[in-house]
């Protein structure tokens, strides 16, 4: 069987070679494998992302989005709807825990929050829930490139000895049996001071009467209520299951 014969093609219609390029090729197509990517190694953020203006989710936002309204005129009254878009900046932010200057899109109140607060590591390393919120995907991967590093790390923990709270240290890496010994010991204690306390008698209080448990006293007020029905059926009595009085007939 002989070949299919191929068309003999011009020496001016041959198609031009591939050329060589340096460009890479995107590693996302739309923003939401993009946000994937780039959050592929760290914790999820609680809020999730953007879903109505996707470009805050690439840069520290705050939480303004583009506002719709009428601009109306003078003369005859006439509206026409117009839209007002979010103050974004393209700026280079200093950060003392990195050495180095990070370039991100921040909106305008965000910068003056950032001058407020004293730079943008305090800014991103805010502990409020509202400042959660206002950091967005972007400034959730900053605040974690900023938890890992060791002055960061020193400094939490000092906070955390001020506050009284247990330091994270050492024991973040022992095993689970290392980390539950204590515990599992105080458990099996436990046990055993119940053990010994269900032998003993109740314990009474200062006026020398016993304590009862709430169950014991309501079986106690039934039983009482049954015998007095027994004895003079037709008078009032308490039901103990229905919390109310009424009246039992023969």
């Amino acid at each position: 069987m002989h070949p299919p014969c191929r068309p003999v093609l011009h020496p001016f219609c041959k198609p031009a070679p591939r050329t060589f390029s340096t460009t890479a090729q995107p590693l996302a197509r739309s923003s939401r494998s993009a946000l994937k990517h780039a959050h592929r190694n760290i914790p999820t953020y609680p809020h999730g992302p953007r879903l109505l203006y996707k470009q805050s989710n690439f840069g520290l936002y705050g939480n303004v989005k583009p506002q719709f309204g009428n601009m109306v005129s003078e003369k005859n009254e006439i509206k026409t709807r117009r839209k007002w878009e979010p103050n974004i900046h393209e700026k280079r932010l200093w950060s003392v825990a990195l050495g180095k200057y990070m370039q991100v899109r921040v909106q305008a109140r965000v910068l003056r929050t950032i001058d407020k607060v004293g730079g943008l590591d305090e800014y991103l390393l805010g502990e409020s829930p509202a400042r959660i919120k206002e950091l967005g995907m972007e400034g959730w991967k900053m605040r974690w490139r900023l938890l890992q590093d060791r002055g960061v790390k020193e400094r939490l923990k000092k906070r955390r000895i001020e506050l009284g709270l247990r330091p994270q240290g050492p024991e973040m890496f022992l095993s689970d049996a290392e980390l539950l010994g204590e515990e599992e010991s105080t458990d099996e204690r436990t046990v055993e001071e119940a053990e010994v306390a269900d032998e003993m008698p109740d314990e009474t209080s200062e006026d020398g009467e016993v304590e009862m448990t709430d169950e014991e006293v309501e079986r106690m007020i039934i039983e009482e209520d049954e015998a007095e029905r027994q004895r003079r059926p037709g008078t009032l009595i308490f039901d103990g299951t229905r919390r109310e009085r009424r009246t039992i007939r023969p």
